[in-house]
């Protein structure tokens, strides 16, 4: 089996969505997310988390990040095909401008 990486982006971060959520839109969202979980099984690494904001650091100091990411997830599937299969009808892309990135991750040689 291999591991995948799979990044959740969307143009709104997660933090200010969850704080727009109203607790039913929220219990709807986390039982839609609750059934795509049983339907990928365990194809499910880790189910991740929501991401707050963030910091790049790079040679010339550090900055507030720019990306679309607001979440992780971890999944493990024989190939890349299996794994965009896991992510058939899943409840992130219900949202407007939602998307996914999957990367597959690589063994470093000599580990």
């Amino acid at each position: 089996m291999k591991k995948f990486v799979v990044l959740y982006n969307a143009p709104q971060s997660a933090q200010s969505q969850m704080a727009e959520s109203s607790p039913e839109a929220a219990q709807e969202g986390m039982k839609a997310w609750m059934e795509w979980a049983s339907r990928a099984g365990n194809g499910i690494v880790d189910m991740g988390q929501p991401l707050g904001a963030g910091k790049e650091v790079s040679q010339s100091g550090t900055s507030d990040t720019t990306t679309s990411v607001g979440g992780y997830g971890i999944l493990q599937a024989e190939d890349m095909d299996g794994a965009l299969a896991l992510l058939e009808g899943h409840p992130h892309l219900m949202m407007p401008g939602a998307s996914i990135q999957v990367y597959e991750t690589l063994d470093l040689p000599g580990m």
